[in-house]
């Protein structure tokens, strides 16, 4: 994959689901694009990327959290376009509470149990946003306010969101 995204082979994709219960063997390719294509093709794979880490905007998959580490990497690249989209997607994932909200308005009935695995992934993926917080404050001291202002708005998403509900 170039000196970019070395570590992407690393991930066992073709085990992983994405958000949509799709298998996440497309991640890599769209990792690709986003790294090495022009603007436009990066734009069009980070919204498909988007669809399968974080569909619809607010439910992640068990392929989000092992995605987060290539997001923060190209977000932090200095030849990568579509930083303000990159940083938004992170946003959206760091946000997502779907699967938590859904086990606890379900608590004390049969089925909150059957959340177990999305809880895990929304914490995990959210952890792994968390886990990035010194790159996104490098691009957010950028002189180029077109990084830097998405930056700054996905750390203040990471200060002010609450923490998932009690389970």
């Amino acid at each position: 994959m170039g000196s970019l995204l070395r570590s992407v082979s690393g991930v066992r994709w073709g085990e992983l689901r994405d958000a949509t219960g799709a298998g996440a063997d497309g991640i890599p390719p769209l990792l690709s694009r986003i790294a090495y294509g022009d603007e436009g093709t990066a734009r069009i794979a980070i919204d498909d990327l988007g669809d399968a880490i974080c569909a619809l905007g607010f439910v992640v998959g068990e392929a989000t959290a092992p995605t987060v580490p290539f997001l923060l990497e190209l977000a932090g690249s200095p030849q990568v376009a579509c930083k303000a989209e990159l940083l938004d997607l992170l946003g959206s994932i760091y946000r997502t509470d779907q699967w938590h909200s859904a086990a606890a308005s379900t608590q004390d009935r049969k089925h909150e149990t059957s959340y177990q695995q999305q809880t895990g992934w929304e914490a995990a993926a959210r952890a792994a946003v968390y886990a990035g917080r010194s790159a996104i404050e490098g691009v957010a001291s950028s002189v180029r306010p077109e990084e830097a202002m998405p930056a700054r708005k996905l750390l203040q998403v990471m200060d002010d969101t609450p923490p998932f509900p009690k389970l």
